[in-house]
């Protein structure tokens, strides 16, 4: 099991310095032998707001480190010319003098679509067809159009290393397996029992691709490890809480962001509707919304993240282990104090220590005993 640290900040309020704890945290994964670090791409809602260009954030990764991987997860594939994306990559590639890798996703929040808006009904087809042309392309070959089109500068490594991302969707992991590309998935909906089905699913469907090796399974996990869970809940409660409520105002706002304008009733006339706003207010003033996010939670707390001590997160890691999961990209700036977050690493390191000793399941036989 490889661990990697990834990054999803809400914005908020904040002030000051924003990337410190990215700066800071890949420095220490670039030390202390983590895989990889993350950054994804997100638009026009402070929900991963800090991040809206993930070939930038790994631009400046790649200055401050010389061996961990730095990772896209994701590049929002159809809001970009896939030639655009190869260029990017390529000259991350070149910094990192051959650490680059991007998850390629598919969107979902009609907003963000406004960088290009006939891309939204076909995105999931626009995604898989834009693994090979990136391939391709990584490769020194043109682009299919007249003039011919080729990437600059060359990229250092001769492949380039691809994940689809899912959040749960069967149909995605097979596609990944079938296009030998790798998966970066959370828990966000689907337990831990339909992943394991899952990545089953992508196991048989990479095998039957004829390449070689297994594949490449990535799961996220929000993640805060201390001297136990007790003082770990302590720092984590409210801001875990607002990220999570955050999280709702994204998907409330973006349902029905595109039929704001009203719908058309049987005689097609517009039937006014509420604003993305104000719907926005009244999911915060209703008695679902904090109710769900108790409910999220208790869940990430207790057995879907790394909360707590190293003893305290083994059994969450043994069952990824046994899911499948080759690496779990921890997801540490959900608000917490940087230094909170920063001190958090330690423990984190204490587990990839652990966990590359061998000494997981012995642990977890002990602690159910």
């Amino acid at each position: 099991m490889d661990f990697s640290l990834f990054y999803f900040a809400d914005d908020g309020e904040a002030a000051g310095d924003r990337y410190r704890l990215l700066m800071e945290g890949a420095r220490f994964a670039d030390e202390h032998g983590l895989a990889a670090v993350w950054t994804p791409e997100r638009h026009f809602h402070r929900f991963g707001g800090l991040f809206p260009n993930p070939s930038v954030t790994a631009a400046a990764v790649a200055a401050v480190t010389s061996r961990v991987q730095v990772r896209a997860g994701s590049v929002v594939l159809p809001l970009h010319h896939p030639v655009r994306v190869a260029e990017e990559w390529a000259m991350v590639d070149n910094l990192s003098h051959g650490r680059a890798g991007v998850a390629l996703a598919s969107g979902w929040n009609p907003r963000d679509f406004l960088f290009n808006p006939d891309a939204y009904a076909d995105r999931r087809e626009r995604t898989v067809a834009a693994v090979e042309t990136l391939r391709r392309l990584w490769r020194g070959e043109t682009f299919d159009a007249e003039p011919e089109y080729r990437v600059y500068p060359p990229p250092v490594q001769a492949e380039i290393p691809l994940w689809l991302t899912s959040s749960g969707n069967p149909g995605t992991f097979e596609t990944a397996g079938h296009v030998g590309a790798g998966v970066l998935t959370n828990l966000l909906t689907q337990s831990m029992e339909a992943l394991a089905e899952n990545v089953a699913a992508y196991r048989r469907a990479y095998a039957g691709s004829g390449r070689d090796g297994r594949g490449h399974v990535v799961l996220m996990l929000h993640t805060c490890l201390g001297e136990d869970l007790e003082s770990v809940e302590h720092v984590v409660r409210e801001p875990l809480r607002r990220y999570l409520m955050s999280a709702l105002d994204l998907n409330l706002r973006s349902t029905g962001s595109t039929a704001d304008k009203g719908t058309a009733s049987g005689e097609g006339t517009p039937t006014a509707r509420p604003s993305a706003q104000e719907r926005a207010r009244a999911w915060a003033r209703s008695t679902f919304a904090p109710a769900a996010v108790d409910g999220a939670y208790q869940r990430y707390l207790t057995s879907d993240g790394l909360f707590g001590a190293v003893s305290d997160v083994l059994p969450v890691v043994e069952r990824a282990r046994e899911a499948g999961v080759d690496e779990i990209a921890c997801l540490i700036d959900f608000g917490v104090p940087v230094e909170a977050a920063l001190s958090g690493l330690t423990r984190l390191d204490e587990l990839r220590a652990v966990v590359d000793g061998g000494e997981v399941q012995r642990s977890v036989e002990a602690s159910r005993r």
